[in-house]
């Protein structure tokens, strides 16, 4: 039963997940889990735009756990890939929200206040683009991320749906990524959102590339899609031409 309706996905996602026939004006960074690395990957991904004449810039709709540098909260994510990609953006065209402390952003705002609107994240991103000809917005967290749990309910795939953006999912090769990958894939199937491919990183890093290589093909093989890139520990390129 399980093989039949991966056959099935691949049939009908092989097609329908890739760009559409008018090149897509940028891409959502998601990942199976925190701590992938989907901040490392999306800045050489805006860096290899840059550096291939395309005017790409970044987007992020919430961060938690600020870094305090210089008297002032500084959102280290967007701060990091700016640096990495050279953009001249600022810190508020950047992130839309930017919370303190290191927790989901739900629980962030719950503590912080300030809590996230969809009308605000459609503006920025709106803005973003007028700045930019291709835009990387990248997710906090995986996929199943709760950005707002009060009187409004708001999560992660929604705002995925509000910008519009094929998804490249960040994973690794470790132990357990094939189940991290392939549920992430099924998730964002099952909420009929775009998918253009899988970026590994961290690619050698657990010591046993037999089981890495052997992951990647199975992740390959049972979503259908395409492996974009893999990155390496360090890596200051992503290893791959535009796409």
């Amino acid at each position: 039963m399980f093989e039949e309706k991966l056959q099935a996905q691949t049939t009908e996602f092989a097609n329908g997940e890739r760009p559409h026939t008018s090149k897509p004006k940028g891409y959502f960074i998601t990942a199976t889990g925190t701590d992938v690395g989907k901040t490392f990957v999306t800045a050489l991904l805006v860096k290899k735009w840059r550096d291939s004449g395309i005017d790409a810039g970044y987007y992020k709709a919430a961060l938690s756990g600020a870094e305090f540098r210089d008297g002032k909260w500084v959102a280290g994510d967007a701060d990091y890939v700016k640096r990495i990609a050279n953009l001249p953006d600022t810190q508020e065209q950047l992130v839309s929200y930017v919370y303190k402390e290191a927790v989901s952003p739900h629980l962030a705002a719950q503590k912080e206040g300030n809590p996230v609107e969809l009308s605000k994240v459609q503006a920025d991103f709106k803005a973003a683009c007028d700045r930019h000809e291709f835009i990387f917005a990248e997710g906090s967290g995986g996929i199943i991320c709760p950005i707002r749990y009060d009187d409004k309910k708001i999560f992660l795939v929604d705002i995925m749906k509000e910008l519009g953006l094929p998804l490249l999912i960040v994973t690794t090769a470790s132990l357990g990524s094939i189940n991290a990958c392939v549920l992430t894939v099924e998730y964002a199937r099952a909420r009929n959102l775009p998918i253009r491919g899988i970026i590994v990183n961290r690619y050698g890093s657990s010591g046993n590339l037999e089981m890495e290589n052997d992951n990647i093909r199975m992740m390959q093989d049972m979503t259908g899609l395409e492996i974009l890139a893999k990155i390496k520990d360090g890596d200051s390129d992503l290893g791959v031409d535009v796409f």
